[in-house]
């Protein structure tokens, strides 16, 4: 993630919707990849100063103030490329859901930034109905007890995926459910974004290997997906994961299953380009190594023109971690990535490295489609 500079010459991070030096609003504009200062013109709209283009906010952003994207002038839609993705919103009768909503829309802005820089496909249920890229955002069913006044859960929801419908639990917007979680499932890392780009992996995978050329080549790396998916659950849930995880996957909960091996290398992926296009961006030299921009083969985004290999990307990535991990425990806070990338992962990561890069020299009209 890289920041960008307003009008004025500010440094402007994704998230803002305002400079606070030159206090204009600002916006991203999706097709551009660019966050850009605006000013308000005769007919309502907003000049992009960027590209001198007219734009208006998105609908969730003038009623809920959970959006920073624009849409353009010309555009029918009353949402933006990353809200009009969105098949059931939260429940916002109650007050506290706006502010966990803005969260995960935080979270699946960062998500949708990378897919896009990376030219992969994000096609839209309006496109495809049936496997078309999707959202839903919802919260376990409570009851209160009559005698006790204790809450009871009637139905708990599965972040997951579906066909291109992706879940996302709404307690995974709170801190500290989340992190009770975490310590539940013995995870060490468990992050909001960290979902999205679990998620993003499933739809992926029906995407640009099921079905295609690409199977053989998968289930060498990752195992045979037709095993049975559920009983895979039951068995890890039972008894853990095997005691050498480390030698063959990225994480333990990887092991369950080709299929989630596939979600968790590919969230991996996503957190590795992620993070070092933010270290290069802020100019980071690690003993005096550069750390490289992460491309494929080409742009990543506006502004980048050196390609990077797989080799050099993990290179950088390597050295990042560590100080990431470093700088961490200088603050007392748990690793970045506490995660050992053994010879197995770091062969699953170059295929997906691979997908990506072929993928990304090839066209997609349904790409940034509504």
């Amino acid at each position: 993630m890289k920041t960008f500079r307003c009008h004025c010459g500010n440094i402007l991070h994704f998230e803002n919707s305002q400079c606070f030096l030159c206090n204009r609003m600002v916006g991203y504009l999706p097709e551009e990849k660019q966050l850009s200062a605006l000013e308000p013109s005769a007919d309502g709209n907003w000049l992009a100063l960027f590209n001198n283009q007219p734009y208006r906010h998105c609908k969730n952003s003038s009623d809920y103030n959970v959006c920073n994207w624009l849409v353009p002038a010309h555009d029918d839609h009353v949402l933006c490329l990353s809200c009009r993705l969105n098949h059931i919103i939260p429940n916002l009768n109650e007050a506290q859901n706006i502010t966990l909503w803005y969260r995960v829309e935080q979270a699946k802005r960062r998500l949708l930034y990378t897919l896009y820089s990376l030219d992969l496909p994000v096609v839209s249920r309006e496109k495809d109905p049936c496997k078309g890229m999707g959202f839903e955002f919802l919260q376990d069913e409570v009851t209160l007890d009559e005698f006790s006044n204790e809450l009871t859960i009637r139905q708990s929801i599965a972040t997951g995926h579906n066909s291109g419908m992706i879940t996302i639990n709404l307690l995974e917007a709170e801190h500290g459910p989340r992190l009770e979680m975490r310590d539940k499932m013995n995870e060490r890392y468990r992050t909001l974004l960290g979902h999205f780009r679990h998620e993003s992996g499933h739809y992926y995978w029906d995407c640009l290997i099921n079905n295609t050329d690409k199977i053989d080549s998968f289930r060498e790396l990752f195992g045979d997906e037709r095993l049975d998916y559920q009983q895979a659950l039951r068995t890890y849930y039972e008894q853990g994961p095997p005691s050498f995880w480390q030698d063959i996957w990225i994480s333990a909960y990887a092991s369950v299953h080709a299929w989630e091996d596939w979600a968790e290398t590919w969230a991996h992926y996503l957190h590795m380009v992620d993070t070092v296009e933010t270290a290069h961006d802020f100019g980071f030299r690690i003993h005096g190594h550069d750390v490289s921009a992460p491309a494929i083969d080409g742009q990543m985004t506006n502004g980048y023109i050196t390609p990077a290999s797989f080799d050099d990307l993990f290179e950088d990535w390597c050295r990042l971690s560590v100080a990431l991990n470093a700088l961490n425990r200088s603050m007392g806070m748990d690793d970045a990535y506490p995660f050992v990338i053994s010879n197995m992962s770091l062969n699953k990561l170059r295929y997906v490295h691979q997908i990506v890069t072929e993928i990304s020299h090839q066209s997609f009209s349904a790409c940034l489609s509504t």
